[in-house]
């Protein structure tokens, strides 16, 4: 549970914290805001967008944000990567096991004492891969 004591947790907030949980396609204010309202049908985009904000600033959920794209949002707040489809946006979370080395060389390239790190790969999922779809290079 978050340290700011004024923080409450509503019938909002519980329901896309859920969702966000039991979730793993990222999705955007927009689709959370669809999703929450199958439950809470009069919940604004504002509100959706004011609790999610609130949620990671309060450590509860991670913001994926990659230029040019849409702000996605994750239940899973534990440090881990993604990889996102330049074709269909979809974003998924990627397992590795190389932290430790990159943060090596940091630390010892620029002098930082890292903190966390996270990657966004970016390729072409295999749904599109397999329409034939290609990115203009």
């Amino acid at each position: 549970m978050p340290e700011n004591r004024d923080f409450r947790m509503t019938a909002s907030r519980r329901e896309i914290l859920s969702l966000l949980e039991a979730c793993s396609s990222h999705p955007t204010a927009e689709e959370v805001c669809t999703m929450v309202r199958e439950r809470l049908p009069k919940v604004s985009l504002a509100t959706v967008y004011r609790n999610l904000d609130l949620l990671a600033r309060e450590g509860l959920i991670r913001t994926i944000s990659v230029a040019g794209e849409q702000r996605r949002y994750d239940g899973m707040v534990e440090e881990h990567h993604h990889i996102r489809c330049e074709v269909c946006g979809r974003v998924e979370d990627v397992e590795l096991s190389c932290r430790d080395p990159l943060e090596a060389l940091l630390a010892d390239s620029k002098g930082y004492e890292v903190r966390g790190c996270t990657l966004c790969f970016v390729g072409v999922c295999g749904e599109c891969a397999g329409d034939g779809a290609e990115s203009d290079e």
